[in-house]
């Protein structure tokens, strides 16, 4: 006979006893079911903090009987309470008036919470019928401060110029346990990057280097496993500019670097650009005759047309930041025109305008520098033809009406181009 055939009998029934083993254990684990809501419970220093416990079974018992302890690694656990069900409870006299224990519910009441209270409490549960069923469970108390408002200090705190310096944010709670910081930028959280760096526990901010970007509302979220708070918004003082840097008015009409202004109309211009402080210290100064006089200091100007010698003269703005110590200038060139013509671009739907054309009839291109302005005209029936002459300042200013023009053109040579064809 093989040994293995001698032995299957055997081994079926150890199998069998195995099996029945188990059964039986599982049946004792389901008898009895411990339940705790979290295995991690934060409290408040001073508050009281309740451990709760619930637990059920499914046989006939005589007894119950219930036992906390509490372990503060690395120490071995110690007794806090128990009790028999319907018997007296019994604490450790050290504890007596810190804890407290109302069967038969197992949960335990801890008054006045303290650093010292810190550690794992475990919930012993035995019940007693035809055999004692145990069963256990730990939960972990943490105890904390709870964070007080931040308070942001800036440094430097009279501002920084743009590109020249750096600037330090700190973040700092009166009371509070193991905080944690987050900077926020408009209400969104800033990560370390290209100009931005933190401390070891992110309670500094430095900004480094300061552009005109970093201006915005920083703020300071300080929050621990039992509260959070969030500070005050600081804007940092950051000087920076002149940046764009244009002349514009609120008459006239710009074509590019050019403004049209009606004969006896007053030329009002201003300066504007994009600056910190925004109180910036303006200048106005006027080329011809190729010289440059200074006329006006201010951010307006305003020119009475009659005093526009030539039809084109070109002005100059210059914006000058002491903060910064940087300054722009940039410049544009009035051409007084005939108001009859004037008039029919400021009344022309905007509709009615074209893409201009570049109409010559010379060989030489430099015969048609200037600046060409195409106006179209619809006819009675509402309908544009294009027509193949033009009309000069002169002829609009007889103020000539022209039936049945389609595309009136107004072409203007700026006085530096005359200079140099007069010269050459």
């Amino acid at each position: 006979m093989r040994q293995d055939a001698f032995m299957e009998p055997f081994s079926t029934t150890f199998c069998d006893l195995q099996c029945k083993i188990c059964v039986l254990l599982l049946g004792i684990c389901s008898a009895l079911k411990l339940t705790v809501p979290s295995h991690t419970i934060r409290g408040i220093k001073g508050q009281s903090l309740t451990l709760p416990v619930d637990y059920n079974f499914n046989i006939t018992v005589s007894n119950i009987q219930i036992i906390w302890l509490f372990e503060k690694p690395p120490t071995t656990p110690i007794f806090l309470i128990g009790c028999l069900v319907n018997h007296s409870v019994v604490p450790d006299l050290e504890y007596r008036h810190k804890i407290a224990l109302k069967p038969p519910n197992a949960s335990l009441q801890i008054r006045s919470l303290n650093f010292s209270d810190e550690g794992n409490y475990i919930i012993k549960i035995n019940i007693d019928g035809n055999r004692t069923i145990p069963a256990s469970a730990k939960v972990q108390v943490t105890v904390d401060v709870p964070v007080t408002k931040p308070v942001i200090y800036i440094e430097p705190f009279a501002g920084v110029v743009e590109n020249s310096g750096n600037i330090t944010l700190n973040c700092t709670v009166e009371e509070g346990t193991r905080v944690a910081y987050q900077w926020l930028k408009n209400g969104n959280p800033i990560e370390a990057g290209t100009i931005y760096s933190l401390s070891a526990n992110n309670s500094t901010l430095r900004i480094v280097p300061v552009v005109k970007e970093a201006i915005g509302n920083y703020s300071c979220l300080a929050e621990n496993p039992v509260s959070a708070m969030e500070s005050d918004v600081i804007v940092p003082t950051i000087y920076y500019g002149p940046y764009g840097l244009t002349i514009n008015s609120d008459n006239g009409q710009k074509l590019g670097d050019y403004f049209t202004f009606n004969k006896g109309e007053a030329v009002q211009l201003y300066c504007s650009a994009d600056s910190n402080p925004p109180n910036i210290f303006y200048s106005w100064t006027q080329r011809a005759d190729n010289s440059t006089r200074l006329i006006k200091y201010g951010r307006s100007l305003e020119v009475v047309s009659e005093k526009v010698t030539q039809k084109t003269e070109e002005y100059r703005c210059r914006a000058l930041n002491n903060k910064t110590g940087k300054w722009k200038e940039t410049h544009i060139f009035v051409i007084m025109m005939p108001k009859v013509l004037q008039q029919k671009l400021q009344t022309r739907p905007e509709a009615d305008y074209r893409k201009a054309q570049t109409i010559s009839g010379h060989e030489n291109a430099l015969d048609d520098f200037g600046i060409y302005e195409f106006v179209a005209f619809p006819d009675a029936a509402g309908i544009s033809r294009v027509s193949s002459w033009s009309v000069s300042v002169s002829d609009a200013a007889q103020g000539q009406d022209f039936n049945g023009t389609v595309y009136e053109v107004i072409r203007h040579i700026p006085e530096q181009y005359q200079e140099r064809q007069e010269g050459t």
